[in-house]
């Protein structure tokens, strides 16, 4: 059986076409070339319209590719988002403070972000519930611990990797430092963690949580000197969110004891 010269043009463009985007690394494209032609016979779509079908597909698959990259980078502990905090049970967030935060306006001018308040009243959540919006966003987000920080700061002087370390704590967009007070720090960990937040001053957003008020930080540090310039830089453009109500976590424990009370009486009787 012979082929017709324009059933074996259509043949080489078809090949060509998937050589083209396998040639580019569009895999996705390359993937979808079938079924997007079958679609298009069967919808009569344009050529335009089967193109932009084509590489829409491309497209998602990238974004979806680099959202996951992104998210791998910043280590976010939970998958918390805004929607996850119960406002109601934590009478001592500014909720309206909170909402504007999650715009996440305060990026644009590399303002910082200071959550301050005892243990489990929802500063690590908010602050992951904003660091999620970030990466969603498509921004760089980082999350550590102050402990942590300093421990990887140290390491890095030890080894020789100083200016390394300090560049990797400048690049993201948004650098979230959670429990900071908690551990007491090493020797040297107040004085990294200024250098950080000296070097990220003006040009990149934090966000800091911390148990410790800020008329303490002097002697919860040790460096009086150190502290008051840490606070100089991270205040200068800051929204300062201090919390002072119930333990939101404690509560959350409490209403799932309660639950499971009212399950066991109901079954005995």
């Amino acid at each position: 059986m012979s082929t017709s010269p324009a059933h074996m043009s259509e043949a080489r463009r078809y090949s060509q076409l998937r050589a083209h985007l396998s040639y580019l690394k569009l895999n996705d494209a390359f993937e979808a070339l079938p079924r997007v032609l079958d679609q298009a016979r069967g919808e009569n779509l344009s050529l335009t319209a089967a193109l932009e079908r084509l590489l829409e597909i491309e497209v998602e698959a990238t974004e979806s590719r680099r959202l996951a990259a992104r998210e791998r980078f910043a280590c976010l502990p939970e998958p918390w988002t805004l929607s996850d905090f119960d406002f109601s049970a934590q009478p001592g967030v500014d909720e309206k403070l909170i909402r504007d935060l999650a715009t996440l306006r305060f990026l644009d001018d590399a303002s910082n972000v200071l959550f301050v308040g005892p243990p489990g009243v929802g500063k690590t959540m908010l602050s992951v519930a904003l660091g999620r919006a970030a990466v969603d966003a498509g921004h760089r987000v980082y999350f550590t611990t102050a402990a942590e920080l300093a421990a990887k700061c140290h390491k890095a002087a030890l080894e020789g990797r100083w200016k390394t370390c300090m560049r990797f704590f400048a690049g993201p967009r948004l650098l979230i430092i959670d429990e900071l007070g908690y551990l007491p720090l090493p020797e040297d960990g107040a004085s990294a963690l200024f250098q950080v937040i000296n070097q990220r001053y003006l040009k990149s957003s934090t966000i800091l949580s911390t148990n410790v008020g800020i008329a303490d930080w002097a002697s919860a540090f040790g460096d009086a000197t150190v502290a008051a310039a840490m606070l100089d830089r991270l205040l200068h453009r800051a929204a300062v969110v201090g919390i002072d109500g119930p333990s939101y976590r404690l509560r959350h424990h409490q209403n799932h004891a309660d639950s499971l009370r009212q399950g066991v009486n109901a079954r005995v009787s």
